[in-house]
């Protein structure tokens, strides 16, 4: 069972123990607009695109990569331009004193590089887990639509084969979602997008650059792709 479709059942469950056992079904069944159905579905997917919370998240996601990708070039240029000054060192340097400076660069650029990908493995985990941390801070909005409707299920519609449109209630949770959680998008960045932003830049790059590369080359349009040795 998918991690989505696991919170969908736990939607359900929390709601239809009182109906399923005789108990009375809520005054809100009654409200306009929520059709009065035993199950119900629900697009995750549209959730997530079509609300103002959902379109917070990615766009949060988003400027946390552009921001990864802008700091992977800049520190690609410095080391380009380190190792420059470093090469334009060896006629000038003994052998001994060369190495010492040679070492220490790589050591920087090894560091470096473990920063890097460090902040790309959590922006793929923030990424990833996105979509799940979105659908529990919608729970109550989805737990509310379903005790309006006098439902006992809710169900991910990629799940289900046939339906009647009636009882997808997809737009009237994006309304309902927008309505009760709209001004929670300005803090979307709070559900753990940002973690990797705060810390210093001088850690960031994952491969250290080799002379010539052009920093505004295409495989630098992915914060994995970093400066490389």
């Amino acid at each position: 069972m998918t991690p989505l479709r696991a919170l969908l059942m736990s939607v359900a469950l929390l709601a239809a123990p009182g109906w399923l056992v005789g108990g009375p079904v809520p005054a809100a069944a009654q409200s306009v607009g929520v059709v009065q159905s035993d199950i119900l579905v629900v697009d995750p997917e549209r959730l997530f695109e079509e609300t103002r919370l959902g379109q917070a998240i990615t766009a949060q996601l988003q400027q946390e990569r552009e921001d990864l990708i802008a700091l992977n070039r800049k520190l690609e240029a410095e080391l380009e331009a380190e190792e420059l000054a470093l090469t334009e060192q060896r006629d000038t340097t003994s052998p001994e004193e060369f190495r010492d400076l040679a070492d220490a660069f790589d050591e920087r650029v090894q560091t470096i590089r473990a920063d890097s990908q460090r902040r790309v493995r959590e922006h793929e985990r923030n990424r990833e887990r996105a979509p799940l941390d979105f659908m529990r801070r919608v729970e109550p909005v989805l737990v509310e639509l379903m005790r309006e409707a006098g439902a006992a299920v809710v169900m991910d519609r990629r799940t289900v084969l046939l339906q009647a449109d009636v009882v997808d209630i997809t737009s009237a949770a994006v309304q309902r979602i927008d309505a009760t959680l709209g001004p929670a998008a300005q803090d979307a960045g709070d559900a753990g997008t940002d973690e990797g932003a705060s810390d210093a830049p001088d850690a960031t790059p994952d491969r250290e650059p080799e002379p010539g590369n052009d920093p505004d080359s295409e495989r630098d349009s992915d914060p994995e792709n970093a400066p490389a040795e």
